[in-house]
């Protein structure tokens, strides 16, 4: 299982029906966004019914960046209930991803 792409215009629905969400914000041209896209799959897999994982290209995907001032990819946005509870920037172990995620569960 992979991690689905959203659109700008499915984010706030997303963010506000899902009690965990993780938006990975990635660019087809970001290095170190390639770097964790394997990590972000294996964390849908894990969490497949217990949170929600996506993706959001941020070139064809504007508004959420700068809503979230997101200035530096890769940017792995974790939203409970609707609110921003978390933000890791840059490229991280696993671990990293899980222990934000199991925090919020």
């Amino acid at each position: 299982m992979t991690a689905a792409y959203i659109q700008d215009n499915d984010f706030d629905a997303l963010i506000t029906d899902e009690t965990l969400v993780v938006v990975d914000c990635t660019a087809s041209w970001c290095g170190p966004c390639r770097k964790i896209a394997p990590l972000i799959d294996q964390l849908a897999e894990a969490y497949e019914g217990r949170a929600k994982v996506v993706k959001l290209d941020l070139d064809q995907n504007k508004r959420v960046a700068s809503k979230y001032s997101i200035r530096s990819i890769p940017a792995v946005m974790l939203f409970k209930n609707g609110e921003l509870v978390e933000n890791l920037v840059g490229v991280a172990p696993y671990e990293t991803f899980t222990s934000a995620v199991e925090k919020h569960l």
